[in-house]
């Protein structure tokens, strides 16, 4: 191509023009400033400058004036300009360059900048000295306008695709609708979207319901958000027309909706696009971005707007569908779980169920409360395996089937074997897991069944959390497939104001930690609760829930045994022991000190001390199981100490003769030394030693001995 087409070519060739006007062609006074270039020579030994008249015209300068100095041009130029240009001139020369070029610009006569743009060479003597700088000198006013043009348009860009991305992302971790609003409305929301306010409408039963806000927004003034979809109002418009609404002034909003009129001096806003949020041919609502600065809105920005509507659009959709699916779900869990746990005699329970966020992935786990004659209760916790609605049918039917083989009277082991046989012969290949106790409130005994499932905690009166060992069979199905359906019984006392707590692994799975920790997390909840059922239960779930998120389905059922403190006058106080706590003997002791100090009866705690102590060996050495200790007052006739160690032993303890050297059997030895009176009851499957210590009855006021005390050994201080 020759030099003249090249310039027929970029002479017909549209470009953008300077004034930021799209598809025009540049006019002759533009295409002038381009071609205006002017050369020049200038000697530095004689500090004069030789410039052609197109080199003058460039700095504005008349020909007819110039004289020849250089100082001539340079002074028309702000002082930061000339700095600027005097530092590259100098940097030049004494460093050595051959050349340099460099851009400043220059104040016309009508006060608009010009920029220039000088190019150079500098001239060296042999010695390198420079003595000429020769050169030339043009108007880039153009070039340079359109390069920043060029940038900013870029800048655009780039700030247009990092808000779609970041929309993207944030709605790309909305699950549900409120986590749709959350991320709109929550920190950095309007600042990923690159507005000031937002309005999010939802069409529910062709209503209007505005469901987010944000910033400054119209819909936030009274009487202008959810409503009729009818009403003439820009956000209703929108939806009902299917079309996006641009506002760029707020004259032009209320001369399209004359009802906004008298709200305008509210408004602080000054451009508004009004999206609808359509997918998949539903429309689902509306979104309204309010804008303080901006005043248009160029092709690129609209459809941006609308690339966000059709993000939000998506999100809300797949998020509807999920909460739909969620609310099914939790629908058929309820419906499979006891509508409610009945009052009970002697303590108190609550129940508390914590659906996964899995959508239609319905989750297996359940409790049950069922009552038994002699105001027993049997209590349950489990876990089907797996989450869907297959799981959640074999939940409903292997609880009503557990329920019904409890209600028959049969021992805690027999109802696990029988619910394992059930399960398996429901062909299929899920399994479950379950603890069951049976309760009886009167005595405190617990009967104790583990089917792979964790083993229950006890809350003590003081706060203590044990973790009892309770022997475990097979999961149910499993055992019954592996013909063994063996599931011990362990016996358990709960001493009135003790807290019986059954749950779920999802209350104690935290990822990426093992079980321990968790089930340790619990054990603290547990002691730093609330006393009572309803409100430990509430504790757990806040504390617990929230912490270890929502992956798993969780059941929890608490069980507390109502306490006996006796009153101000006669007080009274449970603990018990257990055999495999290697604290539990001397916790007792400093129990028993501590009660009888807070009583004023501080000066029978030595002997309280000692009686407590040789009391609960016996039992711990020489039986199978634990202690309940009860010590209360007797403040009638005298206020003395009475104390009593119960196990489940029937064998009772025998006076013996111990030899010098014997290490053993002087323990009914010490309870006739220091008590008053002391004998022997039965209780139930074990029996009771009990004592008083302190002033002795008057003898016309003693009271008969019980049979008890009638079988007993002789007791009572000689």
């Amino acid at each position: 191509m020759t030099d003249h087409e090249q310039r027929q070519d970029a002479e017909a060739a549209p470009l953008r023009r300077t004034d930021g006007k799209t598809n025009g062609e540049i006019g002759p006074a533009e295409r002038l400033a381009m071609n205006r270039t002017g050369s020049f020579d200038w000697d530095l030994d004689t500090r004069t400058l030789d410039i052609d008249d197109a080199g003058l015209a460039v700095f504005g300068v008349d020909p007819a004036t110039f004289d020849a100095s250089p100082g001539a041009l340079v002074e028309r130029l702000e002082p930061a300009e000339r700095a600027r240009l005097d530092v590259t001139i100098d940097e030049a020369i004494t460093g050595g360059t051959n050349s340099f070029n460099v851009h400043f610009r220059v104040p016309l006569d009508d006060g608009t900048p010009q920029w220039t743009h000088v190019q150079a060479r500098v001239l060296r003597s042999k010695d390198g000295k420079a003595h000429r700088i020769v050169g030339i000198v043009r108007d880039a006013t153009a070039e340079v306008t359109h390069s920043a043009f060029v940038l900013d348009l870029e800048k655009r860009r780039q700030r247009q695709t990092s808000i779609v991305e970041r929309t993207t992302s944030a709605m790309s971790r909305a699950v549900t609708v409120d986590d749709v609003t959350a991320a709109l409305t929550g920190p950095g929301g309007l600042a990923r979207l690159g507005a000031d306010g937002l309005a999010l409408g939802l069409v529910e039963n062709s209503a209007l319901n505005i469901v987010a806000l944000s910033g400054e927004s119209l819909e936030a003034l009274d009487g202008l958000g959810s409503g009729d979809l009818e009403r003439n109002l820009p956000l209703a418009d929108a939806i009902r027309s299917g079309r996006p609404r641009f506002i760029t002034s707020l004259a032009a909003l209320a001369r399209r909706y004359p009802v906004l009129e008298p709200h305008l001096g509210k408004l602080r806003f000054r451009a508004a696009a009004y999206l609808p949020l359509v997918a998949q041919a539903r429309s689902l609502g509306g979104l309204a971005l309010f804008y303080r600065e901006r005043t248009v809105f160029n092709a690129d920005e609209r459809i941006l707007c609308l690339g966000l509507a059709a993000i939000v659009a998506q999100s809300l959709q797949r998020a509807m569908l999920f909460d739909e699916e969620r609310e099914f779900a939790t629908q058929l869990q309820s419906a499979m779980l006891p509508p409610r746990i009945q009052d009970i005699e002697g303590g108190e329970i609550a129940v508390r169920y914590h659906a996964a966020w899995s959508g239609r992935q319905v989750g297996g786990d359940w409790y049950d409360v069922i009552s038994l004659p002699k105001n027993r209760y049997g209590l349950v916790v489990g876990d089907v395996q797996g989450h869907d609605t297959h799981a959640a049918a074999i939940m409903g039917q292997l609880r009503i089937a557990l329920r019904a083989y409890a209600a028959e009277g049969h021992p805690p082991a027999t109802v696990l074997a029988r619910a394992s046989r059930f399960l398996s012969e429901l062909d299929t290949d899920r399994f479950a897991t379950c603890t069951y106790a049976q309760v009886d409130l009167a005595t405190g005994a617990a009967r104790v069944v583990r089917a792979g499932h964790l083993g229950p905690l006890i809350r003590h009166t003081d706060g203590r959390v044990g973790s009892p060992q309770v022997r475990g069979g097979l999961p149910l199905g499993i055992s019954t497939e592996f013909k063994d359906e063996e599931y011990p019984e362990t016996r358990l006392d709960l001493v009135p104001g003790e807290t019986f707590v059954l749950y779920t692994d999802g209350l104690v799975e935290e990822p990426g930690a093992d079980l321990d920790t968790g089930v340790e997390a619990l054990r603290n909840e547990v002691s730093a609760g609330p006393a009572g059922a309803e409100a430990l239960a509430d504790h757990l779930s806040d504390r617990l829930w929230e912490r270890w998120g929502s992956g798993d389905d969780v059941a929890l059922l608490v069980l507390r045994r109502s306490p006996d403190v006796g009153s101000s006058h006669a007080p009274r106080l449970h603990q018990y022991i257990h055999q495999a706590d290697p604290e539990g003997l001397s916790d007792a002791r400093a129990i028993v000190r501590q009660a009888l100090a807070d009583w004023d009866m501080g000066e029978f705690a030595d002997d309280a001390e000692l009686v407590t102590g040789e009391l609960l060996v016996n039992v711990l050495l020489h039986t199978e199981g634990g202690a309940v200790l009860t010590l209360e007052v007797l403040p009638e006739p005298v206020r003395r100490i009475r104390l009593s160690v119960q196990d489940r032993s029937s064998a009772w303890p025998r006076r013996r003769t111990p030899g010098e050297t014997s290490t053993s059997g002087r323990g009914l030895l010490l309870l006739d030394a220091v008590a008053t009176r002391w004998g022997i009851e039965p209780r139930g499957e074990g029996k009771a030693v009990w004592c008083e210590i302190g002033p002795a009855p008057p003898p016309a006021t003693a009271a008969p001995p019980s049979a008890a005390e009638a079988q007993a050994p002789p007791a009572g201080r000689r």
